[in-house]
Parts: C-alpha cells; structure tokens; sequence
C-alpha cells in the first residue's frame, strides 16, 4: 500500500493545525452532570466548569454583551421521559466564567430551543405547554435579563426554535407534532403550520429563503416510520419543496458560514428495555446549501444531539449524548481531528455546544 506524500502529509497537518484557535473557547453541556464545561478550542484543554442547575440541554452565546445562556428543561431525564419540567435559564459570563443570572420563566416551563437576535436585544425561549395553555416561545430582553412576552405555537412540544436573519420570523420544531409552528415575531402570533411527520433539529438559510428541518420525529415505537431526511421549507409559501434523503433518523441540523449543511444521524438497533434501543456510532451527514447534494459523511459518537461549526466553516463540533463525547470533524477532508470526553452522572450526557470566540 502507498504511503501519503511528503505534500499529503503537509496539507493534512495544516487542516489539523488549530492554533489560529488559541484564546477561542468551546462550551459543552453535560446533561446528567449538570454543568457548562469549557475546552481551548486550540489544544482541547479542559479550561473550567461551571455548575447549573439540574439537566441543561441547550446553549447559545451573545457576542454583543459576551453571554452564555443555558436552558435547564428538566429536573430529571428528558423529553417524554423525565421526573418534572424545570423553568429556568442560567446566564453565564462566557470571560470569568462565572454565573450572573437565573431567569425564571414560571409559569412557563420545560425551556429549551434558543434563539437570539442581536441588533433587537431580544432572546427566544421554546418552552412547553401545558393544560392551561399551549407550547410557545418567551421572548426574553437581553439587556434586562426579563421575559416581556409569549408568542403561541399551537403545540405541545416545541423544541427547537430558529429565527430569519432579520429578525422578522420564527420557526418551532415541535417533536411529535405533524407540523412546523410559523410565527411573526413583530406582531407575535402565528402565522402558519407547515406540515412535516413530525421534526427534530432545523436551520435557516443566510437569506432567510428556506429552512431545514429534520424529520421525522425521533422514535423507536413509531411503526411504519416516515422516510429519514431533511426537509427543505419555502418560507414565502410555508411548504415543503424538496426532502434531502438521510440513511438514518437525523436530530441536530446546523448551516455554516460557508454554505454546508449538517445532520446528525441516529443509528441503533432494537434492544429490549431501552427506550432509545441499542446506540451504534452516529454519523454525521453534509449537504452543499446551494445545489442540496451530498457531500460525504463522517463516523461520530453514539446519538449526535447537537452540531456546531466554528465561525469560519472549517470544523464542525458533534456532542454525543450516549457516548457523552463532542467530535471534532475537519469539514474539507471529513476526517475526525479531535474528540473530547464530557464527564456526567447518568444516562444523558454531552448535548449543548456554542463556540465562543476570543474577545476583540
């Protein structure tokens, strides 16, 4: 067998080389461990850890005001398996690290998806619904730290919530729900439900054209199960256009500064007593944002939860909840650069990520 050239070898060294990192930070939620970890996001030092309240899940980070803000769901588990839903928010200082607010959305609860707008100060909050009222999402202002509005979704569940780059409309993934919650973000209503099997992770385009959405709703019961894919939703009509096939059920979806368009795939084999059945290595999936076709795909932990990029496109970050790891994938070669270990005490693991740049 030949072995890699002298040039070979220089050009996957340079795609390895992360120093043009150092002083950028990655943050990484541990579910069951109840903590915000942070890594060099150069050498994949472990830097500090922050605690939070019980069962973080997601993360999202304010440049502006150098912000990180992290949604507790549960006092225990997760979705459709946990011991009561919490209502809070921690904010962290992503510099010192240290814990400045907690915002508490009762009687809103179960929070989840978040989703800012920066030139509006405003932060959006999935949160679930319960028998006095449907799911929806609280609109936090960012610089008082205070909610100062709910805008309905119709459904029990939203989970994930992404905002157009003006800052006009909202989309709510809703799980088990058959449709997507289209909303106003000026007036705060909804405006329309795109019908979808169901749906997980979801992106929007730079022009705020088109969503992806990833569906069908990730259960090991549901029998026969729709298709695997990403679908791709016309926002000027609300409808579906065009599904982007995946070999497996895919949850985190994630669109790049440099047109890619990344999904997490589940992969597990029916196992009795498990719920999530038995986890095999997921992958994760790239699709070119402009033309849709596959570009290749790369072997990750087990159950792929969440995905990030970093700011310029070259490295996608996968957390892992099962395998409780976050893969690091150089995303020109689709090949694993690093993977770091995330510590917990039960069963959900690795989920939220948000990639903080060095200050200015």
């Amino acid at each position: 067998m030949s072995q890699p050239s002298r040039t070979d070898r220089t050009e996957r060294a340079d795609r390895t080389d992360r120093t043009d990192r150092t002083g950028d930070v990655l943050a990484v939620v541990s579910q069951s461990g109840s903590n915000v970890l942070f890594f060099d996001a150069a050498t994949d030092r472990h830097l500090d850890t922050v605690r939070v309240l019980a069962e973080p899940h997601e993360l999202c980070f304010d440049p502006t005001r150098r912000l990180l803000w992290c949604t507790s769901a549960y006092r225990s588990g997760y979705y459709g398996a946990n011991s009561g839903r919490r209502t809070e928010v921690t904010v962290i200082d992503a510099d010192t690290r240290r814990v400045v607010d907690v915002v508490d959305l009762a009687p809103e609860h179960g929070p989840h998806g978040l989703a800012l707008d920066t030139a509006r100060g405003r932060l959006y909050v999935s949160v679930e619904g319960g028998p006095d009222r449907p799911g929806g999402v609280v609109v936090i202002d960012t610089g008082t730290r205070r909610p100062i509005g709910r805008i309905d979704t119709e459904a029990p569940g939203p989970h994930w919530f992404a905002i157009t780059p003006d800052g006009r409309t909202g989309f709510a993934t809703n799980k088990e729900a058959p449709f997507v919650s289209v909303v106003d973000l000026d007036r705060g209503v909804l405006t329309a439900k795109v019908e979808v099997p169901g749906s997980e992770g979801l992106a929007v385009s730079p022009d705020g054209a088109r969503v992806y959405v990833a569906g069908p709703y990730f259960s090991t019961t549901a029998t026969p199960a729709p298709a695997p894919g990403i679908r791709v939703i016309d926002v000027a009509t609300a409808t579906v256009t065009e599904v982007l096939p995946t070999d497996s059920p895919a949850l985190p979806v994630h669109l790049t500064p440099t047109g890619r368009l990344l999904a997490g795939e589940v992969r597990s084999v029916p196992e009795a007593g498990s719920p999530l059945g038995r986890q095999l290595p997921g992958r994760l999936t790239v699709f070119a944002a402009d033309g849709h076709q596959r570009l290749g795909s790369v072997e990750v932990g087990l159950f792929p939860l969440t995905v990030t990029s970093s700011p310029d496109g070259r490295l996608a970050y996968v957390s892992c909840a099962v395998s409780s790891t976050v893969d690091v994938i150089d995303l020109e070669s689709l090949e694993p650069v690093a993977r770091l270990e995330v510590p917990r005490l039960g069963e959900a693991g690795a989920h939220g990520l948000a990639y903080l740049p060095r200050p200015a």
